[in-house]
C-alpha cells in the first residue's frame, strides 16, 4: 500500500463525523443517571430538536 492511498482512508469525513456523534452519544450516556430515552438519544445526536428550543 502508497502512503497516499493510506493517507485518503484516514481522511474518511463520513467515517469522522460518526466517531464525533458516537462520543456525543457516549458522553451523554455517561452523565446521564437514568437510561436514556429513544426521544433523548435523538436530541443528542440531533435528529430532533431539544423542547423550547
Amino acid at each position: 500500500m502508497r502512503l497516499t492511498e493510506l493517507d485518503r482512508r484516514l481522511h474518511d469525513d463520513v467515517a469522522l463525523g460518526e466517531i464525533e456523534l458516537y462520543s456525543e452519544l457516549l458522553g451523554a450516556v455517561a452523565t446521564a443517571e437514568r437510561q436514556l430515552t429513544a426521544a433523548e438519544i435523538d436530541i443528542v445526536l440531533g435528529v430532533r430538536p431539544e423542547p423550547n428550543a
